[in-house]
């Protein structure tokens, strides 16, 4: 019985049963409510619980959104993790119809949350949970709902994600690789932690059912293929949307799969690597005798002259107490934001291997009180983008659309590198 429930709930910040579906007949409202109650009463944080909590032979697997909590009762062998993502989905489900999923948008709209909790379960097994093919028959109009008579083509297509008779007088392919860069480095350029966090986002624009296939130059893929050719490039963590054919993957390393229609997420990776920070910033303060401020900010880019980074925002920590900014900058301007203790240095294009610099100086009081705090400690946060550029070095070797009608649709590849966590510490 696997990944099977006995009951889903859905309870309020207090702990009490907003709705309830029974699938077995096997755990009651009651039971869950009492539970949920008293763990609230005697943890007061019901997440450090955890989301699986067991009871009585009963396993409870719940999350929360907002001022409500999703929750699956079971007296059989569960597949927690089906339910988890079961349980995720449905929040999206219940935000696609009432676009704020709270405990008041639960309340108007009762008799839709029913008639979905019909058929997104059936007998405790998870059933549809795409908005998009729910919304085909269950049609929601405020208070009140239609549902059509005949089920709709993608429900009884192998392709829940698709519906059938898509049709384009264009059809058009984009797709965008975009890399995170996470970075913590010393003031010395010793690298604490670097990684890239990559994501293939797509928007399809095709008639039909049409099948694509991607290559990258992942290593293991053309070793596969027996050449190793060009640069290649090692992926980890990779998880990819459910029309991908993982088997197919798992066999030959090859990126198939029929795509949803308009935008998703193809895919996400990791990718461990140490490089020297793209953007290096370099700080030199002398405070004197707290009258003032001085600092010198080195910024210089660290990659090649044919990229630029655009939009570049680093926000630089200042004292607390620090008043009256004079700053000067070589490109690009600065402004004293005194709600986030910061100076905050903006330039809009930032080409490859230049450096600027910024000069400022701080006004500071002559009297402290002997209970101040001491300066705490920030770090210099760094913020950029670069088109056509990813520091992993991942390409897109070939996208094909394959569809019988035979129709040709040239696909646009786009790539960009964009700072995430990105931090350097002053001291």
């Amino acid at each position: 019985m696997a990944g099977a429930a006995s009951a889903l709930f859905i309870l309020d910040i207090k702990g009490y049963v907003l709705i309830s579906r029974h699938y077995r007949a096997d755990v009651s409202s009651i039971e869950a409510q009492k539970l949920f109650t008293k763990l609230l009463e005697k943890e007061g944080d019901i997440q450090s619980q955890g989301p699986v909590i067991i009871d009585n032979g009963v396993s409870y697997v719940f999350i929360q959104h907002k001022n409500v909590y999703l929750m699956t009762a079971s007296r059989h062998n569960c597949n927690v993790g089906s339910l988890l993502v079961f349980l995720h989905r449905l929040a999206s489900v219940f935000k696609h119809y009432f676009r704020e999923f709270e405990e008041e948008s639960l309340r108007d709209n009762f008799v839709v949350i029913y008639e979905l909790l019909d058929e997104v379960m059936d007998f405790g097994y998870p059933q549809y949970t795409e908005a998009k093919i729910l919304s085909e028959f269950i049609k929601s109009d405020a208070y009140r709902m239609e549902i059509t008579q005949r089920p709709p083509m993608a429900v009884t297509n192998a392709v829940s994600w698709r519906n059938e008779g898509i049709h384009y007088k264009k059809n058009q392919v984009f797709l965008d690789v975009v890399e995170s860069v996470n970075t913590l480095v010393y003031s010395n350029g010793q690298v604490l932690r670097s990684d890239v966090v990559g994501e293939l986002k797509m928007r399809t624009y095709l008639s039909g059912m049409p099948e694509c296939k991607l290559g990258l130059n992942d290593r293991l893929l053309l070793e596969a293929q027996g050449g190793t050719r060009g640069k290649t490039i090692d992926l980890d963590d990779i998880r990819f949307h459910q029309c991908v054919r993982l088997a197919r993957f798992e066999s030959d390393r090859t990126i198939s799969f029929i795509p949803p229609d308009g935008s998703f997420d193809l895919m996400t990776y990791r990718h461990s690597t140490q490089v020297k920070p793209l953007i290096w910033v370099e700080a030199i303060i002398e405070k004197h005798a707290r009258s003032r401020v001085e600092m010198l900010i080195k910024a210089r880019s660290q990659f090649k002259e044919r990229s630029t980074a655009t939009n570049v925002q680093i926000d630089i920590p200042v004292p607390s107490d620090a008043t009256k900014p004079i700053v000067r900058t070589t490109m690009g301007s600065a402004s004293y934001a005194p709600e986030h203790d910061s100076l905050v240095w903006r330039i809009r294009s930032f080409p490859g291997n230049k450096e600027y610099m910024l000069r400022a100086e701080f006004k500071l009081p002559s009297v402290t009180s002997e209970d101040a705090t001491p300066d705490r400690k920030a770090p210099i946060r760094v913020k950029f983008d670069i088109p056509y550029f990813t520091i992993s070095g991942i390409q897109v070797r070939y996208l094909k659309v394959i569809e019988k009608s035979g129709y040709q649709t040239i696909p646009w590849v786009r790539y960009i590198t964009m700072a995430g966590e990105y931090e350097i510490r002053i001291t």
